[in-house]
């Protein structure tokens, strides 16, 4: 029996309400995932110690504002850190993460004025997992994942 490889995924995929509001996210082809994959659920902004629900946050250049006008960086770089930490534990070469979230977001995140518009960009999490080379991607390209083996 072929021995699964462990992926990193965002833990509101997998049905935890841990988003700045509370709730999940379902995701289109989770079942396939976990056939072919183990999956190691991680919430980077619960990990860095923030709760739920929260406030929404921004990215605004290295800094990470909520819509109060708080500076929420250090949480968002804690649990970019321990996040890391898990997927080195797991040895995990991929990771699944929310897009547009300024912790999980690759390519393109929200711009820090609230208003729904895109910049290009990725969240602190999901850059610290790149710069560690781990392969990070977003719901919209499981299809990569899935036919890549």
């Amino acid at each position: 029996m072929n021995k699964k490889e462990n992926v990193l995924i965002s833990a509101c995929f997998m049905g935890a309400g841990c988003r700045y509001d509370g709730k999940s996210i379902h995701l289109d082809r989770l079942d396939e995932l976990k056939e072919k994959y183990n999956l190691i659920p991680i919430c980077p902004e619960l990990l860095g110690g923030l709760g739920t629900p929260r406030s929404p946050a921004e990215k605004v250049g290295d800094k990470v504002i909520n819509k109060e006008g708080q500076d929420v960086t250090a949480y968002f770089q804690r649990g970019a850190e321990k996040a890391l930490k898990i997927a080195k534990m797991y040895d995990c070469k991929y990771a699944i993460l929310k897009e547009k979230s300024p912790s999980c977001g690759i390519g393109k995140i929200y711009d820090g004025t609230f208003s729904g518009t895109l910049v290009e960009g990725n969240g602190i999490t999901a850059e610290l997992l790149m710069k560690n080379g781990i392969s990070v991607i977003g719901e919209s390209q499981i299809g990569k994942l899935l036919n890549c083996k």
